[in-house]
């Protein structure tokens, strides 16, 4: 009986270390980025970037209302790419599967994809989010012994995030998605981090490798509380 309770105790207090230790890392992802303060004066986000796969260059824009919507519309040689997900749903426009006009996404496109109304990470507001985090060790990523963060969204879809000790930046992130109608692994590795006129730092290269091909994004712009018409967020009337 005395070394189970001694037994209990000792799950109990690894448990509350490891709560607190999970805690401490996300703090310092945030003072990192930015601050808390700083963090929840963001209202918007809009992005002009460079989306390069297979050879072809897209100019791509990208406008996220904290919370409520993200729309990135990218220009592949005249053919225009749209992909929206809000607080209730998704839909997009992709020539390059047939479809010229709106169309819903699927529950397995969208859920895994949820969080991308985020203005900046679901780290920073996970609990306010009905999201989970767990550290889940460290592991060697690249020269950098990075802290594993394990995130599950409201939809209990994993996000493995990855941030170096020496920043507290994130540097890689794993995940499950839905690709072309086939389950994929999707591996997304962010450098060159800078701060905006802000006062926030960002990634600006992103090189996200699903599998089956991958594409390398180079931010130019960044604007913070830019206004964004809401109404962008709408799917379409057929």
């Amino acid at each position: 009986m005395k070394t189970c309770f001694f037994t209990l105790i000792a799950l109990l207090s690894f448990t509350i270390s490891n709560a607190q230790t999970t805690d401490e890392i996300i703090a310092k992802h945030i003072d990192a980025i930015g601050g808390k303060d700083k963090l929840s004066q963001i209202n918007s986000v809009y992005m002009e970037s460079t989306t390069s796969v297979m050879g072809t260059d897209a100019a791509t824009k990208t406008y996220i209302i904290n919370g409520k919507g993200y729309r990135s519309e990218s220009d592949f040689n005249g053919q225009s790419l749209v992909q929206v997900v809000t607080d209730k749903g998704g839909w997009e426009i992709n020539p390059f599967t047939g479809a010229t006009s709106a169309t819903a996404m699927p529950d397995e496109v969208y859920q895994p994809r949820a969080n991308e109304i985020d203005a900046v990470d679901p780290l920073v507001n996970y609990a306010a989010d009905s999201g989970k985090v767990e550290l889940a060790g460290q592991e060697q990523t690249g020269d950098v012994n990075a802290y594993k963060l394990k995130y599950t969204n409201k939809y209990n879809k994993e996000t493995v995030y990855y941030l170096d000790p020496a920043t507290w930046y994130i540097i890689k992130t794993t995940s499950t998605a839905n690709v072309m109608g086939q389950e994929a692994t999707v591996t997304t590795t962010l450098s060159n981090y800078q701060k905006t006129d802000f006062g926030v730092a960002m990634p600006y290269a992103l090189n996200v490798d699903m599998g089956q091909f991958a594409l390398a994004v180079t931010v130019q712009k960044v604007e913070i509380n830019k206004t964004i018409d809401p109404a962008i967020f709408d799917m379409p009337k057929q």
